[in-house]
């Protein structure tokens, strides 16, 4: 962990006292702190709870500009306390199958064979583009794996954009910030995050930048690296913007870009870069599609039939 932005003997107390009472807490766990860095080694689950309660002496740090050993004690408590029995995977799921597990023990896992492939494919391929009807599970998927990439520290963040393509004209008749009118199109991204990372951490992931979730005009400019990047319903990116995107992809990064090119928002004479895009690039190395169907709906048994109806109408 790197605790650059504390100062160690705030965190720690005098000779260490509060690293003493974490290793007398969890003897499993080899902790050693040495300058800015602090090394946690243990089983996974240990290892997490440890950096989750180091994550919390530093939010006490930064408010009170010191923890104290009753702090700590508190802190162990209260995080011992958030770990939950881990419900067990249903017999007809293979472990290869698992992401990762929620922060409430339930396990998230690819359900459909679409998803299964985002997995595998994702792991093969530094740019994938996952392209499907409303309801396969394309967004829940990819933050997933985004999130345990993080939790495995190959990447060192994640960053979660999505097109707000009415952005210069009805969010102006919003109330409050841009923040604040910008946040109801980057929702269901929050809510993604929500299910697979406990509050407290998830508010420091996103204090610190470790996550990062913001229109996709934000990333003009920048260059990404050591990321995991997500641009989610990609189909309401112009070819412009998808262009600027897929070009922001730096080193030691990989992104996922979903989308469903039967429900774009661009005005009519504007085309979908998501659909341009799988001309031009399909013949690159290290890019790939997946293409979900019907089939691989998971929500209501109903959404399958009205996917379907819509289908039949339109063709």
């Amino acid at each position: 962990m790197d605790i650059s932005d504390s100062d160690p003997v705030s965190l720690f107390g005098l000779h260490d006292k509060n690293i003493q009472i974490l290793d007398r807490s969890f003897p499993e766990v080899k902790i050693n702190a040495r300058g800015n860095r602090v090394k946690v080694i243990g089983s996974s689950e240990e290892v997490d709870l440890v950096k989750n309660i180091i994550e919390g002496m530093i939010g006490v740090a930064d408010r009170k500009g010191s923890v104290s050993e009753n702090e700590v004690k508190t802190l162990i408590t209260l995080k011992s306390g958030e770990r939950k029995a881990r419900t067990p995977l249903p017999k007809n799921i293979k472990e290869g199958d698992l992401i990762l597990y929620t922060y409430d023990g339930i396990p998230v896992h690819a359900k459909t064979p679409g998803q299964k492939r985002i997995v595998t494919t994702s792991n093969q391929s530094d740019i994938l583009f996952s392209i499907g009807p409303a309801g396969t599970g394309k967004t829940y998927t990819s933050v997933a794996l985004a999130v345990k990439a993080m939790k495995e520290q190959r990447v060192k963040k994640i960053i979660l954009a999505r097109p707000a393509v009415e952005a210069g004209e009805s969010l102006g008749f919003l109330p409050g910030d841009l923040k604040e009118k910008i946040d109801p199109y980057l929702r269901p991204l929050y809510d993604a995050l929500e299910d697979m990372i406990e509050p407290d951490k998830l508010d420091y992931y996103l204090t610190k930048n470790m996550i990062e979730i913001a229109p996709l005009a934000y990333m003009r400019g920048r260059t990404l690296n050591n990321a995991f990047v997500i641009l989610d319903e990609a189909q309401n990116a112009t070819n412009a913007q998808m262009k600027m995107f897929l070009t922001r992809i730096g080193f030691n990064s990989r992104a996922i870009i979903t989308g469903d090119v039967t429900q774009t928002d661009l005005p009519r004479k504007q085309e979908s870069g998501l659909i341009t895009v799988q001309d031009i690039l399909k013949d690159v190395d290290g890019i790939d599609f997946v293409y979900l169907s019907e089939e691989d709906v998971v929500r209501h048994k109903l959404v399958k039939d009205i996917i379907n109806a819509y289908e039949k109408f339109e063709s």
